[in-house]
């Protein structure tokens, strides 16, 4: 038995700062881009007469699309570089905005805000540029720039959601969707800069892809990690799609849910950057279980003290801060117990479970509220899930997995 090799090339094809500035920037308009589709909810289901389950389900569909499409488009980005399925993102990414704006029927707006857009998350987000980051930048500095790109994602959201807000304001809602899509075409030119040589995506460990799978599902501390990431995705999503609603139900004025969605966002940048430097230092599976237990903590406090302008906007600083700041060390333990050789497949398969947690948590947040009025439910469903997640991260070993040396044939 031996541990696994070191996880870094030997020589990195990319430059650190050439893999962070553009990492970061396809991250910035990936994420922040979705990171407002909440505010789409109330103009959407009012001018095409849906219910918030309608869009709801569509919203579901793009995270479960989102994870399914994950596993695939990490092994293309593992086998033929990130480059192409970036190229790629970016089409579907501008493709399923624009459809999302002509859609008229709750079946369209599924295939075009659900699955097209699902789809090309999947191929420019945090699996695909952490594969280059894991590839190309040595393992004590990798947990730092995850943080980096992870806290690119939330100045995106910080940034993105006050613009798309504006954007609906001044233009319409249709309008504002057309205006996204050309933005989400930038992402193709930013990915240059991760085009890696062909042989900087095949060093260290070599290993099939079907026995990098069944190592990965065998083993129990992956399958911890996916099960905390289950419930990072149901309160993510669904406090980012419903909140806007469940502050408007509450009587508030809809710029109080813009300026909440847009801390989140800021305080994120603080978070995930806080997580990464933490996780060169601290054992990765105490900080993910102080994140989960932190956000119970704080969704409780939110529940029980009066709703105001002030208690929202000091929720969404502290939910901001811990948002993200999952995605720093739940990735860079991966790549410490698997090497980097499959990290995007094995980061998009850990994602996978992300995203059956967003599906049900936007999902039942507009199937519950349909049937009862209210959103009270999902929220303490967040806050038991939360506790939950903490006690799941603690048995996670971080050392690198054991291989079995075969020993090699002796020519007689």
């Amino acid at each position: 038995m031996s541990a696994a090799p070191t996880a870094n090339p030997p020589s990195p094809a990319l430059t650190m700062t050439q893999v962070l500035v553009c990492g970061a920037a396809i991250v910035t308009l990936s994420m922040g881009i979705r990171h407002g589709f909440g505010l789409w909810l109330a103009p959407i289901t009012m001018e095409r007469g849906w219910t918030r389950e309608t869009f709801a389900f569509a919203l579901a569909i793009q995270n479960i699309a989102w994870g399914v499409a994950g596993p695939f488009a990490g092994m293309l980005a593992d086998r033929f570089g990130a480059y192409r399925v970036l190229i790629v993102g970016a089409g579907l990414y501008a493709l399923g905005l624009v459809l999302m704006a002509l859609s008229t029927s709750g079946l369209a707006f599924t295939g075009s805000a659900g699955l097209l857009l699902g789809m090309a998350q999947s191929g420019t987000t945090y699996a695909v540029v952490y594969g280059v980051i894991g590839r190309n930048i040595a393992p004590e500095k990798r947990s730092w720039a995850m943080g980096v790109a992870a806290a690119a994602g939330s100045f995106g959201q910080f940034l993105m959601v006050p613009v798309e807000s504006w954007l609906i304001g001044h233009w319409g809602w249709q309008n504002a969707l057309f205006m996204l899509g050309c933005a989400a075409l930038a992402i193709a030119p930013l990915a240059w800069g991760l085009k890696e040589p062909k042989a900087a995506a095949h060093t260290g460990h070599q290993q099939s892809i079907g026995a990098a799978l069944r190592e990965a599902m065998a083993y129990p501390s992956f399958r911890w990690l996916m099960a905390g990431y289950f419930v990072c995705g149901f309160q993510v999503v669904f406090i980012g799609v419903h909140m806007p609603s469940y502050l408007r139900d509450k009587g508030l004025d809809p710029q109080v849910a813009t300026t909440a969605l847009a801390l989140i966002g800021l305080f994120n940048v603080f978070g995930t950057y806080t997580a990464g430097v933490l996780g060169q230092r601290l054992a990765k599976r105490h900080i993910l279980a102080a994140i989960y237990f932190l956000r119970s903590i704080t969704i409780v406090i939110f529940l029980l003290v009066p709703v105001s302008p002030m208690s929202v906007y000091v929720f969404a600083s502290v939910i901001g801060f811990l948002w993200l700041s999952t995605v720093p060390p739940t990735n860079a333990v991966v790549a410490q117990i698997f090497g980097v050789q499959y990290m995007s497949m094995l980061g998009g398969l850990v994602f996978f479970s992300h995203q059956i947690g967003s599906f049900l948590g936007v999902w039942l947040g507009g199937r519950l509220y349909d049937q009862t009025g209210s959103y009270d439910v999902v929220w303490w469903l967040a806050v038991a899930l939360g506790v939950l997640a903490a006690l799941a991260n603690l048995p996670v070993r971080e050392g690198p997995i054991l291989r079995v040396q075969r020993p090699q044939a002796v020519t007689p």
